[in-house]
């Protein structure tokens, strides 16, 4: 029996498309979100970046790996319908936390989120995980963008650093370049948002977002989840979260006691 919020349409369009608009998956949870957002931006991780070029406008700040220092995204995470509906969204028995994560673009923000696939910048492998993420204000032009199907392609596209626009790992023969699926005519699921709509994505989704050019601010919320199959995977060069110290070898389950199952059914 799946979650009240998602239908068995929705479960096969994720599996097929990889992306799937969920309404409503944290309209409990807006203001508290929007509060953590707050104490994040006042007080930054270790990880906090202001992703701008020199010449561009407004202000883009990102920051992951704060869940277990900010309790309001522990609240959400832990009371949340996310780790249900990521069950029946990945069919997975079990759900474990891998990592939040806030995106805020304020007003006149000309940066675009780059096309990219997260899966390659991780350490985790398989086939059953989602991310979600959440607009805790109305979005339009600012929405996520998804390119359908890109989780079913061969290779996986080249991870590069955002601002040098550089190559995170050097064996770039194991990745495909990144494409512009625009110009090339690829099919992209992108939608009109309320807070606490969430967008479902594969981490082998091809995704992007346009720069903020309204006269509002874009903030963002988003929680990426593994099921059943996820495996530590070593990758040649370090990874995006890095986790230090984390002690996994290849093949192994992810440590509950930093990637706590949230969801059992």
């Amino acid at each position: 029996m799946t979650h009240p919020l998602i239908t068995a349409d929705d479960i096969q369009s994720y599996q097929n498309e990889g992306v799937v608009l969920i309404k409503g998956l944290f309209n409990d949870h807006i203001e508290t979100i929007r509060a953590g957002i707050e104490r994040n931006m006042a007080e930054p991780g270790p990880y906090a970046a202001e992703n701008l070029n020199e010449g561009e406008s407004g202000r883009f700040f990102d920051d992951y790996c704060n869940w277990t220092r900010i309790a309001e995204f522990e609240e959400v995470i832990r009371t949340s319908p996310a780790a249900e509906v990521a069950a029946d969204l990945m069919a997975s028995r079990r759900v474990q936390v891998f990592h939040d994560h806030v995106l805020v673009k304020e007003p006149g923000t000309s940066k675009p989120t780059p096309w990219h696939q997260d899966g390659p910048y991780y350490f985790v492998d398989g086939r059953q995980n989602v991310s979600f993420w959440s607009p805790m204000d109305p979005v339009k032009d600012a929405s996520l963008r998804c390119v359908a199907g890109s989780h079913l392609w061969e290779k996986p596209v080249l991870p590069t650093r955002w601002l040098a626009q550089t190559s995170f790992f050097p064996d770039e023969d194991a990745y495909m370049p990144v494409p512009d699926p625009d110009a090339e005519g690829m099919e992209i699921r992108e939608w009109e948002m309320e807070p606490g709509d969430a967008v479902a994505f594969s981490f082998a989704s091809l995704h992007g977002a346009r720069g903020n050019t309204a006269r509002a601010r874009r903030r963002a919320f988003s929680l990426r989840l593994v099921g059943d199959d996820a495996r530590y995977v070593a990758r040649p060069g370090p990874t995006s979260p890095p986790f230090p110290g984390h002690g996994m070898q290849a093949g192994d389950i992810l440590r509950e006691d930093w990637f706590p199952v949230i969801f059992n059914r």
